[in-house]
């Protein structure tokens, strides 16, 4: 879908081909084609995320790989033409696409007390993405974080679908803090959480439009 000056299409859970200037995609997973991606960001280790399977059916020589330091491992025998590890916080530029690290994490969802799916502190990223004019906030694996409130974007890719990450309520709260013009849910339909979500998200968003891809 043409969302502002970038195609977006969201291919399955939290997996996103963004298409400008340069071809964009986050967190490979369940890819049905194979395709030639610019830039793969990479918020984390988990296998729904770093999946090299799919990995592989986007990257060619000239690809460039920005990621969380989490998938250093997972990573060591890609070959791409470079693979940039960014730390929450951390900026990398690829031609005029700048990609801004973001925290990416919970505060109450874990498997059991005391215990997080997504420490803080475990760079785990969200990923800001700058191109062609218009900026895409990818939330990443996370709950609602104090740290939203100071993001500024146009359009935001937030997760809906609770157990790992926020769930639609939460989700609405952050679209409500975020104020991007467009907000998108992600997260549902293959691990846990379902379409419901999604729609029950955009039932609760009022500040902003809600597409559902």
């Amino acid at each position: 879908m043409k969302l502002m000056n970038l195609d977006i299409t969201r291919i399955a859970h939290d997996t996103f081909r963004i298409a400008g200037s340069k071809v964009i995609y986050v967190d490979p997973f369940k890819v049905t084609k194979n395709d030639e991606a610019d830039i793969v960001l990479l918020s984390h280790e988990h296998f729904d995320h770093l999946s090299l399977e799919d990995l592989n059916k986007v990257i060619f020589p000239g690809t460039v790989i920005v990621a969380s330091p989490l998938c250093k491992d997972g990573l060591k025998d890609v070959k791409v033409k470079a693979i940039h590890y960014i730390d929450p916080g951390g900026k990398h530029t690829v031609g005029a696409v700048e990609i801004h690290g973001l925290p990416a994490y919970n505060i109450d969802k874990g498997p059991e007390p005391g215990k997080k799916f997504h420490p803080p502190g475990h760079k785990g990223l969200g990923f800001l993405i700058k191109m062609d004019g218009t900026s895409v906030y990818h939330a990443g694996d996370t709950d609602f974080i104090p740290e939203m409130s100071s993001i500024k974007c146009d359009i935001a890719l937030l997760p809906v679908s609770g157990t790992y990450v926020m769930t639609a309520e939460e989700a609405a709260q952050a679209a409500e803090a975020i104020k991007p013009k467009i907000a998108v849910p992600m997260h549902y339909g293959a691990i846990v959480g379902s379409e419901a979500d999604a729609h029950k998200f955009k039932s609760m968003v009022k500040n902003c439009q809600v597409e559902i891809l």
